[in-house]
């Protein structure tokens, strides 16, 4: 899923603190603006996971305008994409039982053909994601 959530950038001694003020306990630290929006992403991607992992309601984003911090805040808004991230992050092979006709399996095996691969190609087909 996509998603884009307004984030909060707090100067500090050392950098920036950045938090969403949409999403309780999503917050992260940088020390420069290039680095904060990636940590930001990275965070938010994290968050927005978690949350469809265990079916938590998604809350709306506020608007930028509504976003105030201190003198020397911003505000801007961070993309996530937890479809693209979990492909980055979620690598681990999971092992699937599943049943063939003998022949088939026959054929498929004298033709050296991968189960695993062709099982990966047809269900990122038949959910209409390509690879990563």
């Amino acid at each position: 899923m996509k998603y884009v959530y307004p984030a909060l950038f707090q100067p500090e001694e050392e950098g920036f603190f950045i938090s969403f003020p949409d999403l309780d306990g999503c917050f992260t630290q940088a020390s420069s603006i290039p680095e904060g929006l990636d940590l930001a992403a990275d965070a938010l991607n994290l968050m927005l996971w978690h949350m469809e992992e265990e079916h938590i309601d998604m809350p709306a984003p506020s608007a930028l305008t509504n976003i105030k911090g201190d003198d020397g805040s911003f505000a801007t808004l961070i993309s996530a994409d937890t479809l693209a991230y979990r492909r980055l992050h979620d690598t681990k092979a999971v092992r699937k039982n599943l049943s063939i006709p003998r022949w088939l399996d026959t054929l498929a095996t004298e033709h050296n053909i991968n189960f695993s691969n062709i099982l990966q190609n047809a269900l990122m087909r038949e959910l209409g994601v390509g690879k990563a």
